[in-house]
């Protein structure tokens, strides 16, 4: 990976932590996104009894997963404790009535499930926090035969706007990388999944001045974590640059700040391939149904 992509997991952890109090204030474009994401399961042919919402956060996405399928049993985890505790709270009556949700703290990129335990894997704005391989080849080793993968990550026009001002002062790695969604789509594909399809939409808020963005994504626990980081604080002279830079791409007298999401699902194929010496799959025989005539 890209020295920009590696990322400090002890303080994304902490961000997190800090954020479960502030994060449902700010996150309207998190939860937009989340149901388009879930918009798209309804033309899913698939009755799930066992999901995974991954980097549950709040417990958005997972009340409306309840309400779609309110047969199913729903875990979620996420690896910030005090995110996984506040979704906890913000359960339903119903659910809490009837259990049929549980929350975890853990990492997605080990998750903590046995292999084939469940059919739907959900992932709304996690894995730009991640490697992105790592969580693909763990969702590929808990889902079921036939199970679906189904997530959004931000792609590399994200805070283009906050990015370009910190590179007029200067060659720091103030905004980590994001990946893009072809790359995303070959990854699913090497992890083990089949028919992966990946598409994208961009969009812009605005705010009144830089400090609202600041602020906005302080709420968010969005900090830059960064591997390559600068670790000082930053003075205040180049603090003024920055802002004056990210000030001259007002527009109307709003300061944009740009976010690509990318939406993306994939399934477990149905019969498990084995692979020949020579690169052909081999289905076992005891594997091939026979032709109803």
């Amino acid at each position: 990976m890209a020295e920009s992509l590696l990322l400090d997991k002890r303080r994304l952890r902490a961000s997190f932590e800090n954020a479960a109090a502030t994060y449902d204030a700010a996150a309207v474009l998190q939860r937009e996104i989340a149901d388009r994401l879930l918009a798209r399961l309804d033309v899913v042919r698939l009755s799930p009894k066992d999901i995974l919402d991954v980097g549950c956060g709040t417990g958005y996405d997972m009340h409306h997963l309840s309400k779609r399928y309110p047969r199913a049993r729903i875990i979620g985890i996420d690896i910030a404790e005090a995110m996984a505790r506040r979704a906890h709270r913000n359960r339903s009556r119903w659910t809490r009535l009837f259990g049929r949700e549980s929350f975890c703290c853990g990492d997605a990129e080990n998750m903590p499930l046995a292999s084939a335990t469940v059919d739907l894997v959900v992932s709304n704005l996690t894995l730009q926090w991640c490697n992105p391989l790592t969580v693909f080849t763990e969702a590929r080793r808990i889902l079921r035969p036939g199970g679906l993968l189904m997530f959004t990550t931000f792609g590399p026009d994200t805070l283009r706007e906050l990015r370009e001002a910190w590179r007029a002062v200067d060659d720091g790695t103030h905004v980590h990388g994001f990946i893009d969604m072809h790359d995303l789509g070959d990854m699913l594909v090497h992890a083990g999944f089949s028919d992966p399809v990946m598409d994208m939409e961009r969009f812009t808020l605005t705010y009144g001045d830089v400090t609202a963005v600041m602020s906005d994504l302080k709420q968010l626990g969005a900090h830059n974590v960064a591997m390559t980081r600068a670790r000082g604080l930053t003075g205040k002279g180049r603090f003024a640059r920055f802002r004056a830079a990210y000030e001259a791409q007002s527009r109307d007298g709003k300061i944009p700040a740009t976010y690509e999401a990318v939406y993306g699902h994939a399934w477990v194929p149905e019969a498990k391939q084995e692979f020949s010496r020579e690169g052909m799959a081999v289905i076992p025989v005891n594997r091939i149904g026979r032709r109803s005539t």
